[in-house]
């Protein structure tokens, strides 16, 4: 009885964080449905455009999910394009789906390794790092072994890079409509094909 008492307690307190950690990742979206496959291809064009591949991921995710949050956090992500700061380190498409993934569901409390908005923003993140490191084809995150036969001075990454970052603006925005239940418009569950840059 003891125990039966006691597992009813675990599953009132799981299913109070739960809540609340639901209550938790609501921030103002402008938006009840969005195409991941349109912002997708916003972010390959605010990359084309002019955007480093992670200030493009971060300004999109903002613009299309229409977030209350100002414009300068897309100067956030300046610093950590080309692997960050030109190191050839941590892809920076896949470092602009961290902190995109971050503005839903990161967290702002200083209370250690259990908080739910942590738990589930890490989660998220290694979901997002494994799937990129399949889709891209080349089974890694790093950018310098992604560009690796490209000159880089001469661009030829470009293409490729723009490509990557809309793959993940794309599974970020998935990820966002499935755990905060925005109606995702696209027929196809899967990213859009790459294109070639005349076409973006």
């Amino acid at each position: 009885m003891v125990i039966h008492g006691c597992w009813q307690n675990i599953q009132i307190i799981v299913l109070a964080q739960i809540y609340f950690l639901q209550e938790d990742l609501k921030m103002n979206i402008g938006v009840t449905e969005i195409s991941p496959r349109e912002v997708q291809r916003k972010a390959e064009k605010c990359f084309k455009d002019g955007y480093y591949c992670c200030e493009a991921l971060v300004s999109t995710i903002r613009d299309e999910f229409k977030l209350d949050v100002p414009k300068e956090v897309v100067a956030m992500a300046s610093g950590m394009a080309v692997g960050a700061g030109k190191s050839g380190c941590v892809c920076g498409a896949f470092n602009g789906g961290i902190l995109a993934l971050g503005m839903f569901f990161g967290r702002t409390e200083q209370d250690g390794p259990t908080n739910p908005k942590s738990i589930k923003c890490m989660e998220l993140t290694h979901e997002l790092h494994d799937w990129f490191k399949k889709a891209n084809g080349k089974n890694a995150i790093c950018c310098r072994v992604l560009t690796k036969e490209f000159n880089m001075g001469q661009g030829e990454h470009k293409e490729q890079c723009i490509y990557f970052t809309g793959l993940c603006a794309w599974k970020v925005a998935q990820i966002v409509c499935r755990e905060l239940g925005i109606k995702n418009l696209d027929e196809i569950d899967e990213p859009c094909e790459r294109r070639k840059i005349a076409d973006i």
